[in-house]
């Protein structure tokens, strides 16, 4: 079982995923990079003094990447772990998802399920409004990191592009996941978790992992008119785990 103290911890053990992932050749490093960055991203804010309590948010933040690191250790050892994870994870041995579809369920997971937990954790009872602020500046990191990485990837598959005129061009992420409407519902979950306890509480968990299970399933299969183009950018995108991890830092 991994459990982090402190964001420094947190960056070792996603190397430690990040290098395991180049070794197994598996797509399971795509999100572990793209979540390094994110890290790395809060870490300079809290040295920063970008958050409005430091001490908390480092707290928060290490939290919330036990979640990820103990869902990735399950994994690996065949445990027992949230079925949302695990069908993010099973789903890094599918060879027709592209490379942005394997990132956002990652981001799925981890803000739909684990970011409303860790917060509620971090915050419980009447305190978690007052975590408000800084919950939703680790969701603006998580928003910009991933339009770069979007706009890094385009430049090396063209057909990308095309993602974004069909979402519109709004506040969605490719494939229709919205990473704001994600946020509000991570944030209500937060609020309903910092207040309910015991059956009720992880009743309400089972609710969170299915939906998100649920949200996973359409990133994996967006219909007909998105899957030809992700056909498309998958027949360009390069096949080596490894090199598609150096685009991604």
């Amino acid at each position: 079982m991994i459990q982090t103290t402190s964001i420094n911890e947190v960056i070792v053990h996603l190397d430690n995923i990040i290098e395991w992932s180049k070794k197994q050749n598996s797509r399971i490093g795509y999100f572990a990079t793209l979540y390094r960055s994110m890290t790395i991203a809060v870490q300079k804010g809290i040295a920063n003094n970008s958050f409005k309590d430091g001490k908390r948010m480092e707290r928060l933040d290490t939290i919330f990447a036990n979640r990820y690191l103990q869902a990735w250790y399950a994994y690996v050892n065949k445990q027992t772990y949230s079925n949302a994870w695990r069908s993010t994870f099973s789903a890094c041995d599918n060879g027709n998802l592209v490379v942005l579809q394997h990132l956002l369920l990652g981001i799925n997971t981890h803000i739909n399920l684990d970011l409303g937990i860790a917060a509620a954790e971090t915050c419980p009872g009447d305190k978690i409004h007052d975590l408000r602020e800084d919950f939703e500046k680790i969701n603006d990191v998580i928003a910009s990191l991933m339009q770069t990485v979007q706009d890094n990837l385009s430049k090396v598959w063209w057909p990308l592009k095309m993602l974004t005129k069909i979402s519109n061009n709004r506040h969605e992420a490719v494939l229709n996941f919205s990473i704001d409407s994600a946020r509000k519902a991570s944030w209500a979950n937060a609020v309903a978790l910092a207040v309910v306890q015991g059956d009720a509480n992880k009743n309400y968990i089972t609710m969170m992992d299915n939906t998100v299970v649920r949200i996973g399933n359409r990133i994996m299969d967006p219909g007909l008119a998105m899957g030809f183009v992700l056909q498309q950018v998958r027949r360009m995108e390069d096949k080596n785990v490894t090199n598609i991890i150096g685009l991604l830092k």
